[in-house]
């Protein structure tokens, strides 16, 4: 087990001469071995990591200059949609959010200005799939960056860097950390001169992750191949339950052959995923609610990729930042149940959803 060094500065031989480590926001031994470890789960050189997912996207659009535009997927997490436009707008990024599940309409939307395209797959909530290597060999024909946040997917099911990709991000929060119990986020790359810049920002602005996190971080790695397995099957045998019930009007699930990404992800994932969404056939917010609020092993609360099971609203919580119109736009109704399946029996998960769906 890697040692938590809960050391903030480290003796020099001479002024300005270390031995490996200077000071913790810049370097620390834990976090060391910690981003060696992301570097090979995403098959890159070198990983960054942050005190969460949306510091590690925060020095990605620091990458950008004044007047650049980043081109985003139109269905993403709130708190990217917030960063974008109300951080960032005001200090000269654009980012519009565009359809880019074919590929040939995301060459359409780029513009002279476009140097960033900033992929989600699975998108949340609605899990859409996009088409990494199509979409990131369009970037490189134009020389625009790629960044893909596979946060919904982890290491263990897509490696976008595999695909094309110039930097894969994680909430490791979620899926990496596995236990609800640390925020951390990361980036991970192999270009090394791309890896210099964001080291940089890194130490720079100082939105570092402290060594009990990623020590936390490192414990749940451990076992991310057996979590992220038995929630998928999970998943499986749960999307199928509900697209079946006659209370439930749509699933929102990759793994069945209706939907219109099904093909995509089977050649990019190793499994469809662990998030399951759905819409009601009685869409009215009040019954939503009362399925939300009556569920005992399924809990109601923000984020995934735990081992527990999670049930959330995501017009009220996760993409409260974002518009409604844009939400409805993209079939996030006010009704929309997302589920982050966990490693529970599956019966057991079956049965609680039956009974406050009736």
């Amino acid at each position: 087990m890697t040692p938590i060094y809960q050391t903030s500065t480290y003796a020099q031989t001479s002024p300005g001469v270390h031995q490996g480590y200077e000071y913790a926001r810049t370097q620390n031994p834990t976090r060391s071995v910690l981003e060696k470890n992301l570097a090979a789960l995403e098959n890159g050189t070198e990983a960054i990591c942050f005190s969460s997912g949306l510091a590690a996207q925060d020095s990605v659009m620091k990458l950008l200059s004044s007047g650049d535009e980043v081109l985003a997927v139109n269905d993403l997490y709130g708190g990217s949609y917030r960063q974008m436009v109300r951080v960032w707008g005001q200090w000269g990024l654009k980012s519009r959010f565009v359809d880019m599940y074919t590929a040939a309409n995301v060459e359409r939307e780029i513009s002279p200005s476009t140097k960033l395209i900033w992929i989600e797959t699975p998108t949340n909530p609605m899990l859409n799939i996009v088409d990494i290597a199509a979409v990131c060999a369009i970037a490189r024909k134009h020389g625009i960056l790629t960044c893909v946040d596979n946060t919904f997917a982890s290491p263990y099911l897509q490696n976008p860097l595999d695909l094309g990709a110039d930097i894969v991000l994680h909430s490791a929060t979620k899926y990496i950390g596995g236990h609800s119990d640390v925020v951390h986020g990361c980036l991970v790359v192999k270009d090394a001169e791309l890896a210099q810049r964001l080291h940089f920002l890194q130490n720079a602005c100082g939105a570092v992750p402290g060594p009990q996190d990623c020590f936390l971080i490192l414990r749940g790695i451990k076992t991310l191949h057996l979590r992220v397995q038995r929630a998928c099957e999970n998943a499986e045998i749960i999307a199928q339950y509900l697209a079946a019930h006659p209370k439930v009007e749509k699933v929102y699930w990759p793994g069945f052959a209706s939907h219109p990404g099904h093909e995509i992800a089977k050649k990019q994932m190793r499994m469809f995923g662990a998030m399951v969404s759905f819409d009601l056939k009685d869409n009215s917010l009040e019954h939503a609610t009362k399925v939300m609020s009556t569920t005992k092993l399924f809990t109601l609360a923000e984020s995934l990729g735990g081992v527990e099971s999670l049930i959330g609203h995501p017009a009220s919580m996760t993409h409260a930042s974002i518009p409604r119109e844009a939400r409805l736009k993209v079939g996030l109704t006010d009704s929309l149940i997302r589920l982050s399946i966990g490693v529970e029996d599956v019966e057991d998960l079956i049965e609680d959803l039956e009974k406050s769906l009736s």
